[in-house]
């Protein structure tokens, strides 16, 4: 019985693994690709795996022939079969063969690799300045004088590159559903480009272990028309960092925000943030923090206590206490920052 219940234990949990396996979010797999560098890392997944299942079929063909025309059979218990050690053919076929399979995996790869790293026609797209800190994201939409961080916001159907440099530990961006991923690093400026072939939003995150709150450094990917794109930017670029809010709340938290000591570390506008994300497109974010949901209370908690929900982060005591009160308010100040009416919300909508 301990036999039987052992075999039903391990069938039970190699069924529960495929299944599991199968679990995701359509925005946060590498196997429905929606942009370039997903699809042509989708195609040579495909490859190898014709390649090996081609492999592993031969050699169970192979396994089984020589199981059944060479088991020991009754009456020759002494016989030995014809030896084939240095046959030429035998040497060459299994010599040819692993290499064709080599070529047939180097070469699309090669090819791949080389067309993914094309830079030479950045100049006439997009170029964004890619920024990775412990745990978040920043970007600068070069010669635009954009600053925002964690959604990133992107035209489909174009290529849009990426120069990559890390503010202290090596990061590894990767957005699994439009392409694949490339290191971070605080020495040198790493180049990717990327292009959504759909609207809408899709998750990125830090591919490379960089500390505590590794597993929360998420950003968002926002996939718009190449006119809402345009709309987009315009909008961005009309932000006016001293407008005050018309919410008398909103403003109470504006002042907060100030006096607290928030714009030491965070900028709205297109100055560039010397510690923190910028705030300039807060209210349109898609989560808060790369991975709460965009609400009050949500930041309120963040707000007052950021260690609990991140820990690691660089916000954790470089600010006056804030009471629940006044982070009520600033919370209404940030989440009424909402400069477009382009938005995660209606991109592919």
């Amino acid at each position: 019985m301990k036999g039987m219940g052992k075999t039903k234990a391990l069938f039970l949990l190699s069924f529960l693994a495929i299944v599991l396996a199968g679990c995701g979010k359509e925005n946060l797999t590498a196997l429905v690709p929606k942009g370039t560098g997903a699809e042509t890392s989708m195609n040579l997944i495909l490859l190898s795996t014709l390649v090996m299942v081609f492999v592993f079929v031969v050699v169970i063909v192979v396994y089984v022939i020589a199981l059944v025309r060479f088991r020991k059979k009754k009456g020759q218990e002494n016989y030995i079969p014809k030896q084939v050690e240095g046959n030429k053919t035998l040497e060459t076929i299994w010599t040819v063969i692993p290499i064709i399979l080599v070529l047939i995996l180097a070469v699309p790869t090669v090819a791949a690799t080389f067309e993914l790293a094309d830079m030479s026609k950045s100049g006439d797209g997009v170029n964004i300045e890619v920024t990775g800190n412990q745990y978040w994201w920043h970007f600068n939409y070069k010669g635009e004088e954009i600053q925002t961080s964690q959604d990133l916001y992107i035209p489909t159907g174009e290529k849009v590159y990426l120069n990559m440099i890390s503010s202290d530990v090596i990061h590894s961006l990767w957005i699994p559903s439009i392409s694949g991923k490339m290191d971070v690093n605080p020495e040198n400026v790493n180049k990717m480009y990327i292009e959504a072939k759909e609207e809408g939003v899709y998750w990125g995150k830090c591919a490379e272990l960089c500390g505590p709150s590794h597993s929360l450094m998420d950003f968002k990917v926002v996939a718009v028309s190449p006119e809402e794109f345009d709309k987009w930017v315009s909008d961005m670029q009309d932000v006016d960092p001293k407008a005050q809010p018309q919410d008398a709340v909103a403003q109470e938290g504006k002042d907060l925000f100030e006096e607290k000591s928030c714009m030491g570390c965070h900028a709205i506008g297109s100055s560039p943030a010397a510690v923190g994300p910028n705030l300039t497109d807060f209210g349109n974010r898609s989560k808060i923090a790369g991975f709460l949901e965009p609400n009050e209370e949500n930041l309120v908690k963040w707000i007052m206590d950021p260690e609990s929900i991140k820990p690691g982060n660089k916000m954790t005591g470089n600010y006056p206490a804030v009471s629940e009160e006044e982070a009520k308010k600033i919370s209404a100040y940030l989440m009424q920052l909402k400069p477009s009416d382009i938005t995660p919300e209606s991109a592919g909508k």
